[in-house]
C-alpha cells in the first residue's frame, strides 16, 4: 500500500513538472511571436506607404528629393566694418549677417557671388545716417534693403531671409 501511494506521489509531480514544462514552452512561442511580429511591423514600415516594387522606391526618391530642395540653410557672411555718418563725425558700423537660404543647391552657388554681394552691401551700408540705422524700425528697413539688393545678384527666391547677428556701432 505504501509503494502505491509513492508511485502515485511521483506520478502527480512528473506530471507537475509537465505541466511548467509546457507552460515555459508556450511562452516561450508567444514571446518569439511577438518579437517576430515586430520585426516584420518595422520592417514594413520602413518601406514606405503603401505601393509595390521600384514604382514606390522611385516615390520616396522623388519625395526626399522634393523635401531636400525645400529644406532651409544658412550662409553667414564675414563681419563688415563701414563708416557711416552721424552728423559732422564719422562713425564705424560692424555688422554680420546671415541669410536662409531655400535649398542645399543655393548655399553652393552662394561663395561665388560673395564678392559681388559683399560689395552691394558695403555701398548700401555707407549710405545710411546713423539715425537711420539705430532704431528697431530702422533696423528692419535695413534688413529689407539688404534683402532687395542681394536679390539683384542671387536668383530670385534663393534667399528667403536676411538675419543680422551682430550690430556694433562706434
Amino acid at each position: 500500500m505504501a509503494a502505491k501511494e509513492e508511485q502515485k506521489e511521483t506520478t502527480e509531480k512528473k506530471s507537475g513538472g509537465s505541466k511548467k514544462k509546457w507552460i515555459f514552452i508556450i511562452g516561450g512561442v508567444v514571446v518569439l511571436a511577438i518579437v517576430a511580429g515586430a520585426v516584420v511591423f518595422f520592417l514594413m514600415r520602413g518601406n514606405g506607404e503603401g505601393g509595390e516594387g521600384s514604382e514606390d522606391g522611385e516615390k520616396t526618391r522623388e519625395a526626399s528629393a522634393e523635401k531636400k530642395a525645400n529644406t532651409k540653410a544658412m550662409f553667414s557672411l564675414d563681419p563688415l566694418i563701414v563708416n557711416i555718418h552721424d552728423g559732422p563725425e564719422l562713425r564705424y558700423l560692424k555688422i554680420k549677417l546671415d541669410f536662409e537660404l531655400k535649398g542645399a543647391e543655393a548655399k553652393e552657388e552662394i561663395p561665388s557671388l560673395l564678392p559681388p554681394i559683399q560689395d552691394s552691401i558695403l555701398m548700401l551700408l555707407s549710405g545710411k545716417q546713423m539715425g537711420d540705422i539705430t532704431t528697431t524700425e530702422g533696423k528692419n528697413k535695413l534688413k529689407e534693403e539688404i534683402m532687395a539688393s542681394v536679390g539683384k545678384i542671387v536668383p530670385p527666391g534663393k534667399i528667403t531671409r536676411v538675419y543680422i547677428t551682430d550690430f556694433v556701432v562706434q
